[in-house]
Formats: structure tokens, sequence, C-alpha cells
């Protein structure tokens, strides 16, 4: 499986499946039952503002999101191997709706 794949899966697999923190001694299931390991609540639609895009051939909709994170690193990482999956079209990192960084595609 080439890097860029590997990547896409895991920052996919950390969406589905995210870690938490917990003090010494408390067992996943005690952290389950406060909610989450800090306490507090995760807010029902949880704040994701990164966001990954791939785009229609003609750029006029987005085709496909194909990540999102709350980690601007996480967000650029996803956007980088998705620029080396798709080098022929056009990708946008987004923070929110601000466009952090955009790929065009190479026109000849």
């Amino acid at each position: 499986m080439p890097a860029s794949s590997r990547l896409m899966a895991i920052a996919a697999n950390l969406r589905l499946h995210p870690l938490r923190f917990a003090p010494a001694g408390e067992s996943d299931d005690d952290s389950r039952r406060r909610g989450t390991a800090s306490g507090r609540g995760t807010a029902e639609g949880e704040d994701l503002p990164y966001k990954v895009e791939l785009w229609n051939e003609t750029r006029v909709h987005v085709e496909q999101v194909l990540a999102v994170t709350v980690n601007g690193s996480i967000g650029y990482a996803a956007y980088y191997a998705a620029t080396r999956e798709h080098p022929d079209r056009y990708i946008t990192l987004r923070h929110k709706n601000r466009i952090v960084s955009r790929w065009n595609e190479a026109r000849h």
C-alpha cells in the first residue's frame, strides 16, 4: 500500500476511533461512564475545523471530503497525501470557511 494511502487510512481511523487519555489506573469503561477522560462531556456536533476536499473536474462543487480533523498538522498531512494520491485534481485544505492551501493540477 502506498504511503499516502496508509496516511489516509490512519486519518480515517482516527476519526472513527478517537483516542482518549485517562488517569493512571482508570479503565476505559470508567472513562466512558463519565463521558470523557477529562470529565467534560463531548459536544454532540464536535468542532472539526480542518477539511481536505476533493473537487469535481469542473471545480464547481466538492466531490468528496477526504479528511476532517481538529488538528492542523494532521489536516496538512492528509492534504499532502491527497495531493500525491490525486495529482491531477483540485484539492483544498480548509480551516472553517477559509482556504488555507490549494493544489492545482498541472495544466498543459
